[in-house]
């Protein structure tokens, strides 16, 4: 059936499309910090294990979360690696090393990456596309990166 919220079809359509690569973004994030929670070694393991537990099971959440809205406004999720790995802006992870602090500092490099990304789509969503409930949607998915941004600097010496 059509969804009818009062945005046009071509306005739906092109927000359905800067929230797909939101989505792959979150989920080549997800799987990275899945693997940091995996292989994370040194004095700080547990702790750290811990953490990054946290942070997947947030972005967990806000992966649905995305899909969901993406849904709402009338269209489809991508839902495959590849599709997510064609429209990801983020590259997947190439470890040195398993410690923490190395971890912690590519991770926060992503975080930052899908906030400036966001930041540049929320005016265009917003007034191009008429779409307030979006706007919204990101501007709570960027303030929520932004705190996890905060806290993996406050991991770094």
């Amino acid at each position: 059936m059509k969804t009818s919220i009062g945005i046009k079809e071509k306005d739906t359509q092109a927000v359905a499309v800067i929230l797909n690569k939101l989505l792959a973004d979150e989920h080549v994030l997800y799987i990275k910090v899945r693997n940091a929670h995996w292989n994370v070694e040194g004095a700080d393991f547990h702790a750290q294990h811990l953490f990054f537990e946290g942070l997947y099971g947030e972005l967990a959440e806000t992966i649905d979360e995305i899909a969901e809205r993406i849904r709402s406004i009338g269209h489809y999720a991508v839902g495959t690696m590849k599709e997510f790995l064609e429209l990801t802006h983020l590259s997947e992870m190439i470890y040195q090393k398993n410690d923490s602090q190395g971890l912690i500092k590519e991770l926060l490099l992503d975080y930052e990456a899908i906030i400036i990304s966001i930041r540049e789509q929320i005016d265009t969503v917003a007034e191009k596309h008429n779409d307030a409930g979006t706007e919204d949607f990101l501007v709570g998915v960027m303030e929520a990166h932004e705190k996890t941004a905060w806290m993996l600097r406050a991991h770094l010496r």
